[in-house]
């Protein structure tokens, strides 16, 4: 008994705890908004304008040494006049991108399947080259010695405008030409319904010697430090630098690069990752860099003048007179589409931040995308998903319920105990313990379910919140965003009246102050559910029906068999009795 009320304690503190967080949210006082709104990306802005930012950075990347251990030259550029820098816009069926020719840089990407909210038009931007919500991806060459176009050369670009139409695959050449020969081709290939972009750096050396070098990646990003709700998936989520060194991913806080120094990720060999990637996540959308398969790089994450940059380093590669090489990446800048994320890269899915419940909330996820394929819509798919939990722990919870039911029936006796032992609470406790063993009940049994049902909810908020596919997806009538709060809390009320009827069905807890918490509970319960997503209330919803329907039924049974001993019981007296007479 004393454990069920700790129980109890301990779910009302947490419920109270959560409600005034929700509240405070709501009411409390709110950050101050930013200066300006997002912006459209300014033609001229080149990518060593953002702040605290340089062309080379050398004090991030190693650098080139040449074979023979002498210092690294510097870098040359085309003795030739440059042409003026531009923006070359590029559209598909997905999204929109800029690319700045000065440097080949990625300034602005618009996602054009994705508003910000339901009820106003504009798109979610990833990248932008706004003040305050900066988001560049920037890629160069570096030479040993001899030429190479850096993050501040002008390449010719052969058009401004570039759109997908019908076609299945949009190429988007970008070149540079040195005094001495050497011709880059930067191409980005994107693809109809993908939000990953190819970039090729195509590399000729017409030159009489050999040329050597490497490519570096660069994702820069704005620094946030969002007052977090779990109330507010969009503050309460996970925003900013993300590595996967090839083993493990790692989620860098402001607090881990706040000492300015860059944090190097190097693999088995010592010096080297293999198969990683660097990525920002932004809620349920995601930019990333990642590298050829099979390839060896080096990564490094750093924090300056209020943005992060994540670099990724290529392996020299020399280049013989006459020869020419092919320096690969793969960006994503998109919503976190778990199928296309696994088809880049078999580990990108880690990017997708389920938490500490991970191993419930990726199957669950996969389960409810496997009957959305048949039902078409994520709220039926969440019904059935609900059902099919109930279903696997049905055996479980009918132990719980039938020594609810055993304790519904023995309510009168236990009301009698309590009358003739109410001056002695030890005998009254050792009385009942003597009944629950008698009738074979487990007094506790009714907080199985709970602590059944908690890692399955927990599992499923975070599908909920962390799901792009689930992100503004209608369900029925008055519910048109599966991952936001019922705007009007029906959802809630009728769930609160259904945990009140249910309450009806389970036996009173004989300690009167359990009973009044137990009484209050669906208040908070529906207070407190009424901030969550309106995809969890429908599981809670769901679930809580399917008790009840399964309670009543085993309510039923029991009494039943209780009126049954009852009668053979009388029936034993009638006959004991004629045997007497």
């Amino acid at each position: 008994m004393d454990n069920q009320r700790l129980i109890t304690w301990g779910l009302f503190a947490f419920l109270a705890f959560m409600t005034w967080q929700a509240w405070n949210q709501d009411y409390g006082p709110q950050p101050a908004p930013p200066a300006t709104e997002t912006q459209a990306p300014d033609p001229t802005l080149g990518g060593g304008d953002l702040p605290g930012l340089s062309a080379d950075d050398s004090d991030t990347l190693p650098a080139i040494q040449p074979a023979d251990g002498s210092q690294a030259m510097p870098v040359e550029t085309s003795e030739a006049e440059a042409p003026a820098a531009r923006v070359v816009t590029v559209r598909t069926d997905v999204m929109e991108l800029h690319i700045d020719t000065r440097g080949g840089a990625l300034v602005y990407a618009e996602m054009l399947r994705y508003p910000v909210t339901k009820d106003r038009p504009e798109k979610v931007v990833l990248l932008s080259t706004a003040p305050n919500d900066t988001g560049v991806i920037r890629s160069w060459l570096r030479a040993r010695d001899g030429a190479a176009p850096d993050a501040e050369a002008v390449y010719t670009a052969p058009r401004d405008q570039y759109e997908l139409g019908d076609a299945d695959e949009l190429i988007v050449p970008l070149s540079w030409t040195s005094g001495d020969g050497l011709v880059v081709e930067k191409r980005f290939v994107l693809r109809r319904g993908q939000y990953a972009i190819a970039l090729e750096q195509h590399v000729t050396n017409n030159a009489e010697t050999a040329w050597a070098g490497d490519q570096v990646t660069q994702l820069i990003r704005r620094a946030l430090e969002p007052d977090r709700s779990m109330f507010d998936p969009d503050t309460y989520s996970f925003d900013g630098p993300l590595v996967f060194d090839g083993e493990k991913a790692e989620k860098l806080d402001l607090d881990d690069l706040a000492d300015g120094d860059p944090e190097k990720y190097t693999g088995r060999n010592g010096n080297t990752t293999d198969d990683g990637w660097v990525a920002s996540i932004q809620h349920h959308f995601l930019s990333a860099v990642i590298p050829a398969e099979g390839s060896t790089n080096v990564y490094t994450v750093r924090l300056a003048s209020g943005h992060t940059t994540a670099s990724v380093i290529s392996a020299p590669e020399t280049i013989e007179p006459g020869g020419s090489a092919v320096f690969e990446r793969t960006l994503f800048v998109g919503p976190k589409l778990q199928d296309q994320l696994a088809a880049i890269h078999p580990r990108l899915d880690l990017s997708v931040d389920y938490g500490l419940l991970t191993l419930l909330s990726a199957p669950m996820f996969w389960l409810l995308s496997w009957i959305h394929g048949f039902v078409g819509n994520w709220g039926w798919a969440i019904i059935l998903v609900t059902l099919i939990i109930k279903l696997a722990f049905y055996k479980l919870t009918a132990a719980s319920g039938r020594s609810m039911a055993k304790m519904r029936e023995i309510q009168p006796r236990m009301k009698a105990l309590q009358d003739r032992y109410k001056d002695d609470r030890q005998a009254l406790s050792q009385a009942m313990m003597d009944l629950y063993k008698r009738e074979k009940i487990n007094p506790a049994a009714g907080c199985l379910p709970i602590l059944i049902q908690m890692p399955f909810f927990l599992a499923f908020y975070w599908v909920l919140i962390e799901s792009v596919e689930m992100r503004q997806a209608p369900f029925a009538l008055w519910i048109n965003d599966l991952s936001s709060k019922d705007p009007y809390f029906i959802l809630p009320l009728i769930m609160g009246a259904a945990m009140l009827f249910q309450q009806k069905l389970n036996p009173a807890p004989p300690d009167p102050v359990q009973a009044r918490v137990m009484q209050i509970m669906p208040v908070m319960f529906t207070v407190f559910f009424a901030f969550f997503p309106s995809g969890l209330v429908l599981y809670w919803v769901t679930n809580t029906l399917l008790s009840i329907a399964q309670q009543w039924r085993i309510n039923k049974v029991v009494h039943a068999e209780a009126l049954a001993r009852k009668a053979g019981r009388q029936k034993k007296n009638r006959k004991g009795a004629e045997d007497t007479e």
